[in-house]
């Protein structure tokens, strides 16, 4: 058997004992690649007789390097314009058409090949409840197989999840079909199963903390003299992904134009690979004559953040962990929807002194120049928080490897 995905390209290998396969929706961003990416780094280092398929249908998946024993199946991507409804992302075919197909790619790999452990992400039922009947299949094929779900803490407002899950039946999903809830973060933070009311499954809900990439950091020397960044203060600007990033991005830069002679600071700023390449021509010609580099994206993102004197970035999930495991300081401001979920974030986070936060309706180049200069200037935040947890990966590892070892 060849097992694929790593670096070091195809290797003869025993068969696992134990498999384990992924379900990751995400056509937006790259937090559930970067929080599945991470977990399944743990679960390979932990258990060595495990090789796990992740099914994704990120349009630049898998984009993070995967570890060796892991390999990934690539599905349509679609995008979700609004609550309940998904669309084609490139493909000229109907939205039915499109489910149909991605239906039948999940059936036909759960069944051929047959893992011991499913861990949905995000959604119970999957895009458009694409996942039920694969599962289905996959119990009649192999009925030991367990059925997990992994939560963010955040997933939107509470109305509107619960309005959401009860039209998908995503509730009866849950009881009918898994086996435990796994939730990326603290209950003392956000209670994320009282919250959504979620039915607990046999094996519980568990919250593990939140997920991020606790991988080596460059010294932070090292990540400066790189970028010619010599006894200046560093600002590093980022918003993840970056399909919708060009409101901060935008801002920020007229933030310091507006500035002047007093933005004594160099600026990274990474616009995000799912960026369209109109938006990015357009940040260039604003950066023009500024002190400003503008990158695509950079690929140790955690040494960068490490290096830099403070953050600027939007309040996605990864985003944040990252930021907070490594106690930088950070001005965050938010998507402004159509989900809820980075402005409760960003609320949450800025009352218990973790962030600073600009509402997305208060932002304007004045505002913004304005407290990233009181920021900079600032040394009362991040706060000491022991709820805030950062092992999450850990412990998510531990919960699933217990389900099948």
């Amino acid at each position: 058997m060849l097992i694929l995905g790593s670096e070091e390209g195809p290797v003869s290998h025993v068969v696992a004992k134990h498999r384990i396969a992924i379900y990751s929706q995400d056509g937006l961003g790259l937090g559930h690649l970067r929080r599945n990416t991470v977990i399944s780094q743990h679960l390979l280092e932990t258990d060595k007789d495990a090789t796990i398929l992740l099914i994704t249908d990120s349009p630049v998946a898998p984009f993070f390097k995967l570890p060796h024993g892991m390999d990934f199946i690539k599905l349509p991507s679609i995008h979700k314009p609004a609550p309940g409804r998904w669309e084609p992302t490139h493909l000229g075919v109907s939205g039915l058409n499109l489910l149909q197909l991605r239906t039948n790619i999940l059936c036909s790999t759960f069944v051929s090949y047959r893992p011991d452990l499913l861990l949905v992400d995000h959604m119970p039922a999957g895009a458009n409840g694409e996942l039920l009947p694969a599962i289905e299949a996959l119990k009649q094929a192999h009925s030991g197989c367990r059925v997990v779900l992994g939560l963010r803490d955040i997933l939107d407002a509470r109305k509107v999840i619960k309005t959401r899950w009860e039209l998908d039946g995503a509730y009866d999903v849950l009881r009918h079909h898994f086996d435990r809830v796994l939730i990326y973060g603290s209950s003392h933070v956000f209670d994320t199963a009282r919250v959504y009311d979620l039915p607990a499954p046999p094996g519980g809900i568990h919250y593990c903390g939140y997920v991020a990439n606790a991988g080596p950091v460059q010294p932070k020397e090292k990540i400066r003299r790189s970028l010619g960044v010599d006894g200046q203060r560093l600002v590093f600007v980022s918003a993840g992904g970056g399909a919708d990033s060009q409101f901060l991005m935008r801002s920020y830069l007229r933030a310091v134009r507006l500035l002047g002679a007093r933005a004594d600071f160099t600026t990274l700023m990474a616009v995000g690979v799912n960026a369209p390449a109109s938006i990015y021509r357009e940040l260039e010609e604003e950066a023009s004559g500024l002190p400003v580099r503008l990158i695509r994206h950079v690929e140790d993102s955690l040494s960068h953040l490490a290096a830099a004197d403070m953050v600027v970035c939007m309040a996605g999930y990864n985003t944040l962990s990252e930021v907070l495991h490594l106690r930088d300081k950070a001005l965050v401001v938010p998507r402004s929807g159509p989900s809820a979920e980075q402005r409760i974030r960003a609320g949450l986070f800025a009352r218990r002194g973790l962030i600073d936060a600009l509402d997305p309706s208060d932002v304007s180049p004045e505002s913004l120049a304005q407290r990233l200069l009181a920021d900079l200037q600032r040394n009362d935040y991040p706060a000491s928080d022991r709820t805030f947890e950062t092992q999450g990966a850990r412990r998510a590892s531990n919960h699933l490897l217990e389900l099948i070892q």
